[in-house]
């Protein structure tokens, strides 16, 4: 564990969890201003807190496809503030990044789409049925609990 700037604990080495690449992507949403991986570990530490590395980060797809489609929107400029009341303000910084959510969720759901492709392909290769393919999962029982194995035990011979 390590204190940051402010004192508070931020623990080191945690596994990203969906819910937390989630956080990530969403904080990637309505990045303003010069996008690095040092500002974003920087400013992931106070929401999740816990510090990971620009690699830790890296690692998982959904964040490196929003860190890049955010840093080309903000090197493009599309992601530029307006200026207006404080209203205004608000409302255009959550149109960006509604606008930035939107688009990411279409990357997303592109990247999807090819992998689907992938697997019908491979599936059709081997003989594999659309009909066999939709088939329901097995139902799960909870609440049946198997009995324990009968142990037999031999008897043991006395010198």
């Amino acid at each position: 564990m390590r204190r940051s700037t402010k004192g508070n604990v931020v623990r080191r080495g945690k596994n990203l969890t969906d819910d937390a690449i989630e956080q990530i992507v969403r904080l990637l949403d309505a990045w303003s201003g010069k996008l690095t991986w040092e500002g974003l570990i920087e400013a992931v530490v106070p929401r999740l807190h816990c510090r990971y590395t620009r690699q830790a980060l890296h690692k998982h797809e959904r964040i490196r496809a929003a860190y890049a489609l955010r840093k080309s929107l903000l090197g493009s400029g599309k992601a530029a503030a307006r200026r207006g009341s404080w209203q205004a303000d608000e409302a255009a910084a959550r149109i960006a990044r509604l606008e930035a959510e939107n688009q990411r969720l279409e990357a997303e759901n592109e990247r999807l789409l090819e992998q689907f492709v992938v697997w019908a392909y491979n599936a059709h290769l081997r003989g594999i049925s659309k009909e066999f393919l939709s088939e329901p999962l097995p139902r799960v029982n909870r609440n049946q609990t198997l009995p324990a194995p009968k142990q037999v035990r031999t008897p043991t011979k006395s010198r």
